[in-house]
């Protein structure tokens, strides 16, 4: 959806910017001629006759209305130039700055909650051609505990988010619900219980440390492991072992593993692989609204 959307605006930026261009170059010098010959041809053929029925107040007015038709423009061209600052400004600002994203579900909870509207950062981690998603300016790269925008590898189309657990070349292991990232857990401490609306339970909330990010997370309350079945047969699939109880993945070059705060409801690297790099959107930065709870606007990390 999103990339669709990149696209449709792409194609309307250039077809306005050409439009645009055609009037600075061509349409608007024609219009501005057309304009002074009427001008010359009212002032010499209509305006003594005008002057000496209507008087000279009528003169004024319909000189200004025959120079008005004169310099007008083509429908398609006054929308494509009045347009066209408003879609580059959209186009820039969507593509190299800041982009607005909706959390449609609460597989990031509770650190992000269904209909929270965030900001994502487009240049934390480089800069990247619109469209086609090149980096062209490596600027950053994803860090363990951020918050990931990404095209959902299996249907690039659709935007992901979940948070970065595994960076190039880390050994992942998730196994009775306890993570570790090289060899060493990831620490945790429980917090108490936290309500999901959504599900009408309960879930055990934890404080996790996951590199310099300190965040919450949820496990269902139900002590022990899960199994893990992966749900397609994904690249890079045969970096990954699956066992009772969980599974262990080593992230190859130029890809990233990603799980979300809501462990036990949540459809990710687990599942379905490895997020490459170029399907990276942007760094979560910021909730500017939720329409259901205003106190939900603020910073996220």
């Amino acid at each position: 959806m999103s990339w669709n959307f990149a696209l449709i605006l792409f194609v309307l930026l250039v077809l306005t910017g050409v439009v645009w261009m055609m009037d600075v170059a061509w349409l608007r010098p024609a219009r501005q001629r057309r304009v002074a010959d009427a001008a010359a041809e009212f002032d010499r053929d209509r305006a003594p006759h005008l002057a000496r029925v209507e008087g000279q107040a009528a003169v004024s007015q319909h000189r200004e209305r025959t120079l008005a038709e004169a310099g007008k423009a083509p429908w398609w061209v006054e929308y494509s130039v009045s347009f066209f600052p408003v879609i580059l400004f959209v186009f820039v600002l969507r593509s190299f700055v800041v982009e607005p994203f909706r959390i449609p579900s609460g597989s990031m909870l509770p650190t992000l909650q269904s209909g929270d509207l965030i900001l994502v950062n487009k240049f934390t981690y480089g800069i990247r051609l619109p469209v086609v998603d090149t980096k062209v300016i490596g600027i950053g790269e994803p860090q363990r505990g951020d918050i990931m925008v990404f095209r959902y590898p299996p249907e690039p189309d659709v935007d992901f988010i979940k948070r970065v657990v595994g960076l190039p070349g880390d050994e992942i292991a998730y196994v009775n619900k306890e993570l570790s990232v090289n060899g060493k857990p990831v620490p945790r401490e429980r917090m108490g219980d936290y309500f999901e609306p959504d599900r009408a339970s309960y879930s055990a909330e934890f404080s996790e440390q996951l590199g310099d990010v300190s965040h919450r997370i949820l496990l269902d309350a139900q002590p022990g492991g899960s199994e893990i079945y992966p749900n397609v047969a994904f690249p890079y699939h045969n970096r990954c072992s699956y066992q009772p109880g969980g599974m262990r993945c080593t992230v190859p070059e130029g890809h990233y593993f990603v799980m979300g705060d809501n462990r036990d409801n949540s459809a990710d690297s687990r599942y379905w692989g490895f997020v490459p790099d170029k399907n990276v959107v942007g760094k979560a930065f910021f909730i500017w609204m939720n329409f259901s709870d205003l106190s939900r606007i603020g910073g996220v990390r």
